[in-house]
Formats: C-alpha cells, sequence, structure tokens
C-alpha cells in the first residue's frame, strides 16, 4: 500500500497557555488543530495543555518524542513577552532546525492578517525522528499555519522514515 493512501502518521497537540493550564478558560484551539491535522490524515494521540513554562514545555515535547510521534504541533506564547517561552523551550529540543518552514509560516499568517503569526519567534525543526512546529495562539493563526504546513509536512515525514527516496 503507498504511503498516501495510509494514515500519515500521529500526532500531538500541546497547547500553552497559563489560563487554560490553571482552568481560567477553555482551550479553543487544541479541538482546532486537532480537527485539522485529522483532515489531513494523522491520527491525533490528544492534546495536553501546559503552563507557559519552559521545563514544562520541554518535557511535553521530549515526552512526544519519546512516545514516537511524527509530529508536535505547539501552539502560542511565541511572541516577544516575557511569558512567551515556547522558541526558547523548543530550542532545547531540537537537533536539526528548519528555519524555511518557520519563515514560511511568518510570512503566509502576516500575509493572512494574523500579526501574531507575523511577529512569532516560532520554530520548527526535528527531534529524533519527529517533526516539531510551533504555531502562534491564534485561531487565525492556527488556520493559516496549518494550511501552509499541509504539503510541506507529509514531505518531511516521508524524508525522516525513510520513504522519500530522492
Amino acid at each position: 500500500m503507498e504511503r498516501s493512501a495510509q494514515r500519515l502518521g500521529r500526532a500531538l497537540v500541546v497547547i500553552v497557555d497559563d489560563r487554560a493550564a490553571h482552568g481560567e478558560t477553555e482551550d479553543s484551539t487544541g479541538p482546532l488543530v486537532t480537527e485539522l491535522l485529522e483532515e489531513a490524515g494523522f491520527i491525533v494521540d490528544g492534546t495536553v495543555v501546559v503552563h507557559a513554562d519552559t521545563v514544562a514545555i520541554r518535557n511535553a515535547l521530549n515526552t512526544a518524542v519519546i512516545g514516537g510521534v511524527d509530529l508536535v504541533i505547539t501552539v502560542g506564547a511565541t511572541g516577544v513577552s516575557p511569558r512567551d517561552v515556547t522558541p526558547d523551550a523548543t530550542a532545547g529540543v531540537l537537533d536539526r532546525p528548519i528555519p524555511g518552514i518557520a519563515e514560511a509560516l511568518r510570512s503566509s499568517g502576516l500575509a493572512a492578517g494574523a500579526i501574531d503569526a507575523g511577529i512569532s519567534r516560532g520554530l520548527v525543526g526535528v527531534s529524533g525522528s519527529t517533526l516539531v512546529v510551533n504555531l502562534a495562539g491564534s485561531r487565525a493563526a492556527v488556520r493559516d499555519g496549518m494550511a501552509t504546513l499541509s504539503s510541506l509536512v507529509r514531505h518531511v515525514i516521508d524524508e525522516l522514515s525513510g520513504l522519500d527516496e530522492s
């Protein structure tokens, strides 16, 4: 069976939001990311909500990588405020950054009017055999980011799994 006819892989969503982690507000981006990932052909293992804390984010990412997911999407805490530490935590987990995809996310987000995506410090890269992507926290940034990622993610996962023979 060809890869295109199979599920694309396993994914995990990590929401970085202090208020959602404290139970003060309900997360609205996790279900959106999950829906978009499933539409793209991923099996979503779940959504984890963590505080904007470097150690908590890094632990969630490491758990996903050790758990063997193909893709981890983080949402939130990618901007320039003191609590926006997702890129800093992610940098410590990545083996190989993929700056071109991160730049594509910023560029397309800004073009689509998602200001938080345009000023995001979000990173994209590989940790082990897992693709890690940081998205800005707004629903607009998530929608645009997932649209931008759709073809790119498939290519990276194929390369990581050895299915891309080019």
